[in-house]
């Protein structure tokens, strides 16, 4: 049986996972599992998995039935128990620290929380390669990739497509998204996701963080990933090959199946709800309006910068959506928050955790400051 590690495993990816893992439970042994503020979902996991040991992370202070407590106490979990894969369900950039020592600890690790990559990046990798683990992303475009590209000579690949449904503003003019409430920004068409993701799902901010992702994931210059809106989310990435022909990988808009493909990896196992019907409505493509949707742009902008750029994009963007959920500031105002940051002078190439921590603490000081003083 593999020994599974589950954090987050009361947000969307978390509820997916265990999920599958009750569908599958003569694979696999859940040894311990983490959430941030919603102890008695996690109490409640306990009477499902007696052996496993809880960590509830957004409190200091121990509670009855919980092992661990703050993220001091994940840290120690992590180290503590035995076990063959994490998966980082966690959102945000507080999903990095625990990648990190997943990797440490000798775990292989199911990666949700892009943060890890567009933050950590190169160190990451370092981390992987030194103790010989592997990094299986979960995101379902980026999963789409990774096995796409199984067993394919990279020199081979002229380019990476990353599909974008597109949100709920696709066809809403920029000046009208000034008018967007958090309510509306919700209400994604085809995901059913938590709040942070659905509002940069609606902001394309997501699909800026997943084309920071891949090419920190799969090597591929920069200007050979691509995105392209495909509303009806049944595409979720293709490749091209040298001889312009594209493969693509298709299933229906469900989380399920890049998680349980993780949990399962090298082997396959069916997937009821990602069953796609070739013969229902139409599939669309069209290029994504950077005028509109500016988070895209600056994504790119990011990356080419380099350095300290990804973090400052994801640590701006990370403070200007919390931000917009509290009406402190409009909808458009996200771009502006993280472009702004971005004008910034950084120079620290965050090439040590450290590092990496200090930009994200800065960015975000900045972020509240600016919001501050327009607001």
């Amino acid at each position: 049986m593999k020994r599974i590690i589950v954090l987050g495993c009361t947000g969307s990816i978390g509820v997916s996972t265990m999920e599958i893992l009750e569908q599958f439970r003569e694979d696999f042994s859940v040894m311990a599992l983490s959430a941030h503020s919603h102890g008695d979902a996690l109490l409640n996991l306990k009477k499902t998995y007696p052996g496993a040991r809880l960590a509830l992370t957004g409190s200091e202070a121990p509670r009855e039935g919980i092992d661990y407590a703050g993220t001091a106490g994940l840290m120690r979990l992590l180290e503590e128990t035995e076990a063959d894969l994490v998966v980082n369900g966690i959102s945000g950039a507080a999903g990095l620290l625990p990648s990190v020592k997943a990797l440490e600890t000798g775990k292989d690790l199911a990666l949700a929380n892009k943060e890890t990559i567009v933050t950590g990046g190169d160190l990451i990798f370092d981390l992987a390669r030194k103790h010989g683990r592997t990094i299986l992303p979960v995101d379902s475009e980026h999963s789409a990739l990774f096995h796409l590209l199984q067993g394919r000579n990279p020199d081979d690949v002229s380019e990476l497509i990353l599909t974008a449904s597109g949100g709920p503003f696709a066809d809403m003019p920029r000046e009208e998204q000034k008018r967007v409430t958090p309510a509306q920004a919700l209400k994604h068409p085809n995901w059913d996701m938590g709040a942070k993701i659905t509002i940069d799902s609606a902001t394309l901010a997501n699909k800026g963080l997943e084309v920071i992702e891949a090419w920190k994931l799969f090597h591929l210059d920069l200007d050979r990933i691509s995105v392209l809106v495909h509303r009806q989310s049944l595409v979720h990435s293709l490749i091209r090959t040298k001889d312009n022909a594209l493969y693509g990988q298709f299933s229906a808009p469900d989380m399920k199946l890049p998680i349980q493909n993780a949990l399962f990896y090298p082997r396959l196992r069916p997937v009821e709800a990602a069953y796609t019907d070739l013969c229902g409505p139409p599939l669309t493509f069209e290029k994504p309006d950077l005028e509109r949707f500016p988070m895209l742009a600056l994504a790119y902008r990011a990356a080419a910068m380099g350095g300290a750029a990804p973090t400052v994009y994801n640590g701006g963007n990370e403070v200007a959506v919390a931000a917009f959920l509290r009406e402190r500031i409009g909808f458009t105002e996200i771009a502006d928050v993280t472009r702004a940051m971005l004008e910034r002078d950084w120079t620290d190439p965050c090439r040590t955790l450290e590092g990496i921590f200090e930009t994200d603490r800065l960015v975000r000081e900045r972020a509240e400051q600016f919001i501050g003083e327009r607001h």
